[in-house]
């Protein structure tokens, strides 16, 4: 039997990287999409609370495939998908993307598109978040589809641990094709945002937020040095927040 295969994403159901995404997966099994009817980037894990959530069946990715718009947050794509759409049938996969822009390094806890990977992820079912470094509207994936195809065999092969999923980033499509693959940690990174205040019409202020990442941690193997040297980066991540090194030295303390 072909896998059953959950898409979603952050940058809503009309996103190019959501369709080229469903192309690639669709391939490979069975495919039902899930996505935002509105761009949701930078949501990080929220969910809707206090307002209904309104699902639509639509009709954009031809007759094999069976998708939906939701008025959520791509976590609670996941959840309907789970427990509402799919809630009779076993989910063998959870693909997440393809994002418009990176979410190597620090970017990852603000990502709606990991955090609808690592919705799954703690439901059990094996999940990963694809990315590719350039924001652009008509971004070219066309580098991405074997690389793609490759990782989700074996996933589907190997499976998850609880809790695990897979953050992969692609470098931006240039004349020289990516040089492979590497696992490698989260780089130590940080964002350094600025503010421009403009004027609306009426003279009150408003903000655009804008920055850059600073790199502590170049050199040492990491996700934002395979980008950079042109490679595809994949970094196993985990829900559990717990510095468990700590963890055991606030033990002695005389709390």
């Amino acid at each position: 039997m072909k896998p059953l295969i959950l898409i979603a994403n952050d940058d809503s159901i009309s996103s190019k990287g959501i369709r080229v995404l469903t192309e690639i997966m669709a391939e490979m099994g069975e495919v039902v999409v899930i996505a935002p009817d509105t761009h949701q980037s930078g949501m990080g894990h929220a969910i809707t609370m206090g307002t209904p959530l309104r699902v639509t069946e639509t009709f954009d990715f031809g007759p094999q495939v069976k998708s939906y718009k939701c008025s959520g947050t791509p976590a609670d794509c996941v959840k309907i998908g789970k427990h509402l759409i799919l809630k009779d049938r076993n989910i063998d996969l959870v693909v997440s993307g393809i994002n418009h822009g990176s979410n190597a390094s620090i970017s990852v806890l603000y990502s709606g598109t990991m955090s609808a990977a690592i919705e799954a992820a703690m439901e059990g079912i094996p999940a990963i978040g694809f990315s590719l470094c350039d924001f652009r509207a008509d971004a070219d994936f066309s580098h991405c589809h074997d690389f793609i195809i490759k990782i989700s065999q074996q996933v589907l092969t190997h499976g998850l641990p609880k809790g695990l999923t897979l953050n992969v980033n692609f470098p931006e499509k240039s004349a020289e094709a990516p040089k492979g693959i590497k696992v490698v940690k989260q780089a130590d990174a940080v964002y350094r945002e600025r503010f421009a205040e403009r004027k609306d019409p009426y003279g009150q202020p408003y903000y655009w937020m804008d920055g850059d990442i600073e790199h502590f941690d170049k050199g040492n193997n990491t996700d934002l040095d395979a980008l950079a040297a042109n490679y595809v980066s994949i970094v196993p991540i985990k829900y559990d927040l717990t510095d468990y090194d700590e963890l055991r030295e606030m033990q002695t303390w005389e709390l």
